[in-house]
């Protein structure tokens, strides 16, 4: 095998010309998780130490810190990290489509989320803790909903 030839040359400009466009956009994403950690009241630093950057994430979206282990379990870890990323852009106003552009896009939406003009608004989990009480309840407190809440109604009149 031939390995002096010019396309063994041009592969490796490839390579690296790609290398160099990740780790680009690998920069690009954390220093925009470090402005969305320091939006939300935590130290920016934090979004860049592996482990302790998916605890600061837990705690500004509000879920219990467990899902650490949730979260490194590789079964789980899909399921929860969705998740995960789906209550931080409800913490910070943002809906099911913006979610959906930082699983696909994260160099994209992580720096709009943290240098754009979306405020913290608060652990999104918090919806949760308060039960079906909660104004926010996805199945709606509307009374019109309850079939049981019907006046009395007299049959075949």
């Amino acid at each position: 095998m031939d390995y002096n030839s010019e396309y063994s040359s041009a592969a490796a400009g490839i390579g690296a010309g790609a290398i160099t466009i990740y780790l680009i956009l690998l920069v690009l994403t954390y220093i925009g998780l470090w402005k969305v950690f320091e939006k939300a009241g935590k130290p920016g630093w934090a979004a860049i130490v592996p482990i302790y950057n998916a605890i600061v994430l837990i705690e500004i979206v509000g879920k219990p810190t467990i899902w650490i282990l949730w979260l490194l379990i590789p079964c789980t870890a899909p399921i929860f990290g969705i998740w995960l990323i789906n209550l931080l852009s409800k913490s910070f106003g943002k809906t099911e489509g913006y979610t959906i552009g930082i699983l696909l896009l994260p160099f994209v939406f992580i720096p709009l989320l943290g240098f754009g003009d979306a405020k913290y608004l608060g652990p999104s989990a918090a919806e949760a803790r308060n039960g079906f009480n909660n104004p926010n309840n996805p199945f709606g407190n509307n009374p019109f909903n309850d079939p049981f809440n019907k006046p009395p109604t007299t049959p075949g009149v």
